[in-house]
């Protein structure tokens, strides 16, 4: 436990921890893992499930009854569903984004892997996404699991972070570079 304590804090991360200890205690790891994955997804590509979840003005009610049906239409393992429910029953539904980073954080450590992002101006194919993490792998000594976000504004290029470590190699942090560069010439 004091391993888990330094990797995740807070509310969230109590959350987070009883789910992970009920699922390897039911070795429904996976299970949880992907439903988790697939809610992660959901709330970044929904902005009306992102306001469903972030607005205090809308009751628990509601909202449990609104988590049921996502898990039902999800097809969400019965313990994932069950926690949706209390999440939305103790008015903590704001916080399952940091309840899922949390997760995967006590995954990666039980499985012994490490945790990188990258971040791309437009969405990388399935080999690019091969080919960054075999990157990362070999940076990081160990296994790595890899989640990808889009962001236009980098222009182009990537930025991976890794731990507190942050490699930016897009367009947007060579022309900021070049700018501070610039500053100190003048």
């Amino acid at each position: 436990m004091p391993a888990e304590a330094s990797i995740v804090s807070g509310a969230a991360g109590r959350y987070a921890t009883a789910l992970f200890d009920l699922a390897k205690e039911r070795r429904q790891l996976d299970a949880v893992a992907s439903d988790l994955d697939g809610l992660a997804r959901a709330i970044e590509q929904s902005a009306d499930l992102a306001r469903l979840i972030r607005n205090p003005l809308i009751d628990r009610r509601t909202q449990g009854k609104a988590m049921a049906a996502l898990g039902a239409r999800m097809a969400l393992s019965p313990l994932s569903q069950q926690f949706l429910g209390l999440v939305a029953a103790k008015r903590r539904l704001q916080a399952l984004p940091a309840m899922i980073r949390a997760f995967r954080a006590l995954l990666a450590q039980h499985r012994g892997e490490v945790i990188a992002e990258v971040v791309s101006a437009t969405p990388l194919s399935a080999a690019q996404l091969e080919a960054v993490k075999a990157a990362v792998t070999r940076v990081a000594g160990k296994a790595t699991q890899l989640t990808a976000a889009v962001d236009p504004a980098l222009i182009g290029g990537l930025v991976v972070t890794l731990g507190s470590r942050r490699f930016d190699a897009s367009l947007r942090g060579k022309l900021r570079n070049l700018e501070i560069a610039m500053k100190e010439v003048a």
